[in-house]
């Protein structure tokens, strides 16, 4: 009579003994950051255009926000505050799920689906769920599923933001009997990149020419006209450049922020690409040095990743929209037909028409979101490029980092002075306005603070 209770008491014994055992896995700030330098890392190993790089830092980051704030009363969530967002699925109330795994999960869902070395994130993914699934299985499954529903609802809304439609429109057609327009710049010629980057669908600002700044110095090269006078100055900074003194501090800070990942290197009949990180990917690298510094939790720091990411985003469609209207030639096309065939710029000028400076856009629309999450008075040392063989250089603030930014764009020789100063105001402009309209602290959570 006592052969089947023995039998469930067992049976229960063991499955008492088995969740006994299993611990609740513990995701730390310092695993997301290494979830974004991967996605940084093959960011750059593919080559994406700045642009598409801030579209794959931003999808990724708001999935994993998105889960987080499930369980997080001190922030909102982004449904109805990005347009067309839609509130993310609910995890079932008797699910096991854990946020935080869920919510790194659900992130490197996103952006193992927007590059092109999958193989890449899926070994970093599977190496976490062989240590995952040895802690807690359990939780690993229920967490998973859930990750992957929020991936899934982010996805299909990513679907709609018009970039797989671009994918298909037409090159940029370049009007060689225009001596104004953007021409194909040394050494590779490359073609004007997205060019239709205005299309895409924004997330906070209303359209892409929301913010479109004044226009550029109406282009003339008479002596007395203010656009020959800013072609020369962008001719005689470079000039004047020695490995010496004050012109050395502007070499190191034009190399410092070149980010440009199409570089390219000639030997012989040899053409070879030397990859570097994006503009975003350079901020993006700053966010983890402000998070590190704060020692911000979790949810602070996927906050600080993804507002951020949000601001580079609609800073490179606000520009890509003025670049393609206003179509100006580079310093550098010009300076070789007119005034010295063997000139060069610094930095090699990237494939795209000059007006506004996206680095100068993006860098102002960055620091004015961490500006407002960290302060004003928030001092660095910024060692993103580090990786990359140069020096770390220290700031005083991010708006200090970005007037930096945008100024090595005229020590680099490849942007005129309006150009890095209009399009430091419009980035600073984009940037103000996602912090006037996307405030994500709860009253409660902003009261306490």
């Amino acid at each position: 009579m006592y052969k089947y209770p023995t039998i469930f008491f067992l049976l229960a014994l063991s499955i008492w003994s088995c969740s006994k055992d299993e611990k609740p896995i513990v995701i730390t700030p310092n695993d997301y950051n290494n979830a974004v330098d991967k996605v940084t890392e093959v960011i750059i190993h593919d080559i994406f255009s700045p642009p598409v790089a801030s579209r794959i830092y931003a999808y990724s980051n708001i999935a994993a926000y998105e889960v987080l704030v499930q369980k997080n009363k001190d922030y909102k969530s982004l449904a109805g505050k990005l347009t067309d967002l839609k509130p993310a699925p609910q995890a079932s109330a008797d699910a096991p799920v854990n946020y935080d795994l869920a919510a790194l999960i659900a992130q490197m869902e996103i952006a193992k689906t927007l590059i092109f070395s999958e193989d890449k994130i899926t070994a970093l993914r599977d190496s976490l769920y062989t240590s995952w699934e040895k802690q807690n299985p359990t939780e690993l499954s229920a967490s998973k599923e859930y990750g992957l529903k929020v991936a899934d609802h982010i996805k299909s809304w990513m679907d709609g933001d018009m970039y797989k439609q671009t994918r298909t429109m037409p090159k940029f057609s370049v009007n060689p009997d225009n001596p104004s327009r953007w021409q194909p710049t040394p050494p590779a010629y490359m073609d004007g990149i997205e060019p239709h980057w205005m299309k895409i669908r924004p997330f906070v600002i209303d359209s892409a020419s929301q913010f479109k700044p004044l226009p550029p110095p109406e282009f003339s090269m008479e002596k007395d006209s203010e656009f020959y006078k800013q072609l020369i100055e962008v001719y005689d900074v470079r000039n004047a450049m020695t490995s010496e003194g004050d012109d050395s501090e502007k070499i190191a800070i034009a190399q410092f922020w070149d980010c440009n990942p199409y570089v390219s290197t000639h030997k012989g009949h040899l053409m070879f690409a030397t990859k570097k990180i994006t503009p975003g990917g350079h901020w993006i690298g700053i966010v983890k040095i402000a998070t590190q510094k704060t020692n911000s939790n979790l949810m602070e720091t996927v906050h600080a990743y993804t507002k951020t990411s949000i601001a580079l985003f609609d800073g490179f469609i606000s520009c890509w929209d003025e670049k393609y209207r206003s179509n100006l030639i580079r310093p550098e096309t010009l300076i070789n037909q007119y005034i010295d065939d063997s000139w060069a710029p610094v930095l090699q000028t990237p494939p795209f028409p000059e007006y506004s400076s996206g680095h100068s856009v993006v860098s102002g629309a960055a620091a004015e979101v961490l500006t407002q999450i960290y302060g004003d008075d928030f001092s660095f040392e910024d060692d993103t490029e580090v990786a990359y063989g140069l020096p770390v250089r220290n700031f005083t603030s991010f708006r200090t980092a970005s007037s930096e930014a945008a100024m090595s764009r005229l020590y680099g020789g490849i942007h005129y002075r309006a150009a890095i100063e209009e399009g430091l105001k419009q980035g600073r402009q984009i940037g103000d306005y996602i912090v006037k309209n996307l405030n994500l602290k709860t009253d409660t959570a902003q009261a306490a603070n």
